[in-house]
């Protein structure tokens, strides 16, 4: 029996618990728990309280816990009365009846955690004491004044020579925390980027031509939005990169550069450079090298056909020591009037190829107009007609005897009832091997023919 008591008497002391937690939990209402204060602003911990004071008895103390571990109480009170410890009387005030503190001119001090003991005694539940405990951290921050930046060394750098340091320092601000920005992009550390522990060094090693740019520092801390520096522009010496040789008035392929017989030509050499590059445009021909001329452009004019001459095209930076060169050829070539200029990249069609294409298409189409001509079966020989019957139905002729006679342009006319023998010698004359057949298909052909007058055959 007495183990059943504990057991039921247990149960009830934890469902006590809970139901008193429960109920605690709404008694009082802390809104913020983090305290961002300002130096030398005043700062509210404020508290709510879910009760009526009329129907309660309450105690409790505020006390203050700095960074340091040192603890103090602050205010001492009930319903009725308060005591403020001597040391903050003029610093702080207690908000009766709502138990919130309010603490005056903050100063670094006062960091720290301030801690709410709060003991509640309802005035039907006598004897039954709810206890309420709450933290609220604060912390004191100067506002953050406006970042500046410094550059060394403050002049222009050389790539892959040189290291640059970018400082940024604020007058007024504690806890900062910085950023750094080029071109308003975020910059992070890298292979060649390194910050100092709170951020507010940047140094580049090597400086590249990447790194050229505007440089702005962000500053910031819990009481402050972000301050933005000044822009520091960082102007870094490079190159020559990318040189490259370019016509609009020439066909190219490659490295190779076509042009008309006593064209001028204009060919521009560019590079990608800080300070901008000097330029020289040198002859490479005939195993000699001579300068033409300095500068991007160069001018061409020839008048000779299938005439290639070589050139070089050489960046150099002075301040970078850099130098890079481009070859070109030039090749005389006549296009014609009317010509389209293109220039022409590596997935181009060949000049050499566009022609063997045309040449092909002009035999293939007088192939087929001769083929047509010979073998249209509503012909016969026409000339040969109009020679007299003696002499069109002479006997073969051995060699090649007189041969030079019997060439010239044959015409075939429509003999009504003579088709079938017209078209089989048309056959024949598709097959003809020498002179000598020639001259046996035609005989073929006009002794089918009847004596009619030539021009009634015209059609």
């Amino acid at each position: 029996m007495e183990a059943t008591g504990g057991t039921v008497l247990n149960v009830c002391s934890v469902l006590l618990f809970f139901f008193l937690t429960e109920v605690s939990s709404e008694y009082i209402h802390i809104p913020t728990l983090v305290h961002h204060g300002i130096e030398g602003k005043s700062l509210l911990l404020s508290v709510e309280t879910h009760f009526s004071m009329d129907e309660v008895e309450i105690q409790g103390t505020w006390s203050h816990t700095r960074p340091s571990g040192t603890r103090a109480t602050l205010v001492t009170f009930t319903k009725e009365s308060s005591i403020t410890d001597m040391m903050y009387r003029n610093h702080l005030l207690f908000r009766e009846p709502n138990v919130s503190l309010l603490i005056r001119k903050l100063n670094p001090d006062d960091e720290g955690d301030y801690t709410l003991d709060l003991n509640i005694e309802f005035h039907n539940k006598t004897g039954l004491v709810i206890k309420e405990k709450r933290t609220v951290h604060v912390s004191v921050d100067v506002p953050v004044s406006s970042p500046v930046i410094e550059k060394s060394p403050s002049s222009a750098v050389i790539e892959d020579k040189a290291n640059v340091t970018l400082s940024c320092s604020v007058e007024r601000g504690t806890r900062v925390v910085f950023q750094w920005l080029r071109d308003n992009i975020a910059l992070g550390p890298n292979d060649r980027y390194h910050f100092s522990q709170d951020n507010s060094t940047l140094f580049i090693s090597p400086v590249r031509k990447q790194d050229k740019g505007m440089y702005r520092c962000v500053a910031s801390n819990p009481v402050s939005p972000d301050r933005h520096s000044r822009g520091v522009e960082l102007n870094v010496y490079y190159g020559p990169y990318n040189l490259e040789v370019d016509s609009v008035q020439s066909l190219r392929i490659g490295e190779v550069f076509t042009i008309n017989p006593g064209e001028l030509v204009f060919f521009e050499c560019r590079a990608d450079s800080n300070p901008p590059n000097s330029y020289v445009w040198i002859s490479t021909s005939r195993n000699s090298t001579q300068v033409i001329t300095e500068g991007p452009r160069l001018e061409v004019r020839f008048y000779r056909l299938a005439q290639a001459e070589e050139y070089l095209c050489r960046a150099f930076n002075n301040v970078t020591q850099k130098q890079d060169e481009a070859r070109i050829t030039l090749v005389v070539a006549s296009f014609g009037p009317g010509k389209e200029k293109h220039i022409q990249d590596s997935g181009s069609v060949s000049p050499l190829a566009a022609i063997t294409v045309c040449s092909l298409f002009v035999i293939g189409c007088m192939l087929l107009f001769f083929l047509r001509r010979t073998c249209h079966p509503k012909r016969v020989l026409m000339s040969i007609y109009n020679r007299p019957l003696s002499e069109q139905k002479r006997p073969h002729r051995s060699g090649h005897e007189d041969a030079t006679e019997d060439f010239g342009i044959y015409e075939f006319v429509s003999i009504p009832g003579k088709m079938e023998s017209a078209q089989a010698s048309c056959r024949s004359l598709a097959r003809l091997e020498s002179v000598q057949d020639m001259h046996t298909t035609i005989y073929d052909v006009i002794r089918h023919v009847p004596e009619t007058p030539s021009h009634s055959l015209l059609k």
